[in-house]
């Protein structure tokens, strides 16, 4: 595959201040979760001397409710405007949150008010994630895609390499009610940074009149499975995420108990890896501009699944903390970069009006499959050794690589430049009114006139080649479709 030439000033992404808004918004909230993240079970164990198992249950429960409240969001979200459903859903967050050091500080906090608030905090989760993904696909245009998506991964790495740490301090020094508070109250400047929003949020896709409740809450499924690359990187993001998750519980008893690593080392092997993820992010626009997303997707697609296989190797004492991680910020490293293009290709292959059904489909799929994984890892690892349930992770974890859409994916689109700018589906042009374009107050003049016309391309176009000859040869008008994060728990 040729490289693609190196973009001109005038050809690179230019974010709007939008999105910038939108981009703060999402920092502050990252950052209070990320400081939050353990602060839960925590308040269940210092405050209400929880049993371990009341504490497993709290965040099984959590998992397996807030999927199953889920499941019908997808649709009631997807023919919504998503901003609203951004703003509820970090408020709900804000008062969930908000409600537990309330409740401590009058003595009136109890173990089912916990569960009630992790059931919802999990379940705005899923809903703020079903709506961000369609309203950035409207916001953002086509050939920035890449770079907002990376921009959002650079976030969750590390607000996921310093916020624990920091996390751990606060709760020291503040305790595990009032680090709540805080995580709270960054839900609350979420939403108020999405209401500062300036530039109008077009209108949602029209709901089918032959429309079925059954069909609208199992569509996302359906769209997945009826795209080769969709259901190919579907499988992949569940083996893959699975095993991750497979591993994390087993890494904690291996690094403590078999290596006999101290507390500090093992905070160390937690939050020095997170510089990969970093690193990956920061490097993945550059990377695919001059690789093209196909090699990048599929490159790093399986170098993420290389490293964990090098964990089980490592031996005790320094030398097994250094092997640890260099590998752990190699597969960090790998996954900040496949993650960003990872879900731009797949906000190109969605059309508007499903994706906020495939986003909660990935998400709800995730959740369920991931707990499987940690069931299935818990007596491997008490039968034989935390090492062999480690080792056999990884191997699993290799099978995922062969998964990954090979013969499916186009092999000439680009996550940068103009090669990358998708067709608008003739689902959302048929949902559009006439008019003037959202887009055309946050856009460049080249920009606002190349969405003048329309594309030939249809639904799901079989050659963007064929595509990009249509525009350049003036065959037909061509317009241009705009458009999370995530680590690799819900989307990868």
């Amino acid at each position: 595959m040729k490289p693609s030439p190196t973009l001109t000033a005038s050809h690179r992404p230019r974010l709007s201040g939008d999105f910038h808004r939108l981009w703060g918004a999402y920092s502050i909230s990252e950052i209070g979760s990320a400081l939050g993240s353990g602060a839960l079970p925590l308040v269940a164990v210092l405050v209400l001397h929880v049993s371990a198992f009341q504490v497993a249950m709290l965040a099984a429960l959590s998992g397996i409710a807030s999927a199953a409240i889920a499941l019908p969001l997808g649709s009631l979200i997807e023919f919504r405007t998503k901003r609203p459903v951004m703003i509820a859903a970090d408020l709900l967050r804000f008062a969930a949150l908000g409600s537990v050091p309330v409740a401590a500080t009058l003595g009136a906090l109890s173990y089912e008010q916990l569960c009630l608030v992790g059931i919802l905090q999990a379940t705005c989760n899923i809903a703020f994630g079903a709506a961000s993904g369609a309203h950035l696909k409207a916001l953002v245009a086509p050939d920035e895609r890449l770079v907002a998506n990376s921009r959002f991964e650079t976030t969750f790495w590390t607000a996921t390499s310093t916020g624990p740490p920091l996390g751990g301090l606060l709760i020291s020094w503040l305790g595990a009610t009032a680090t709540l508070a805080i995580d709270a109250v960054s839900f609350l400047l979420s939403a108020l940074g999405i209401r500062a929003l300036r530039a109008p949020e077009p209108p949602p896709p029209a709901k089918a009149t032959d429309h079925h409740w059954r069909r609208d809450i199992t569509a996302g499924w359906a769209y997945i499975f009826s795209h080769r690359d969709l259901t190919a990187l579907f499988w992949n993001a569940m083996l893959f995420g699975g095993c991750i998750m497979l591993a994390a519980p087993l890494m904690t008893v291996f690094m403590l108990r078999d290596l006999g690593l101290a507390p500090w080392q093992y905070g160390l092997a937690l939050g020095l890896p997170g510089l990969g993820g970093i690193l990956g992010a920061m490097c993945t626009p550059r990377l695919t501009q001059r690789y093209g997303d196909r090699t990048i997707l599929l490159t790093f697609g399986v170098l993420r699944t290389l490293w964990l296989g090098i964990l089980p190797l490592a031996p005790a004492g320094t030398t097994g903390l250094v092997v640890i991680i260099v590998a752990d910020f190699l597969l960090l490293f790998s996954a900040g970069v496949f993650n960003p293009t990872f879900v731009t290709h797949r906000m190109r292959a969605t059309a508007d009006a499903h994706m906020s059904r495939v986003t909660t489909a990935w998400s709800i799929s995730s959740k369920t499959v991931q707990p499987l994984f940690i069931v299935a890892g818990g007596p491997l690892a008490a039968a034989t050794s935390p090492r062999f349930a480690l080792a056999a992770a990884a191997v699993v974890l290799l099978t995922s690589g062969l998964l990954l859409p090979w013969k499916t994916m186009p092999d000439d689109t680009r996550g940068v430049g103009p090669r990358a700018l998708a067709p608008l589906p003739q689902a959302s042009q048929r949902a559009r009114p006439n008019g003037p374009s959202f887009h055309a107050a946050i856009r460049t003049p080249s920009q606002r006139r190349l969405t003048a016309s329309r594309s030939a391309c249809g639904d799901r176009p079989s050659s963007p080649r064929t595509c990009a000859t249509s525009m350049t040869r003036g065959r037909q008008p061509f317009v241009f479709r705009d458009i999370r994060f995530f680590g690799w728990s819900d989307d990868s």
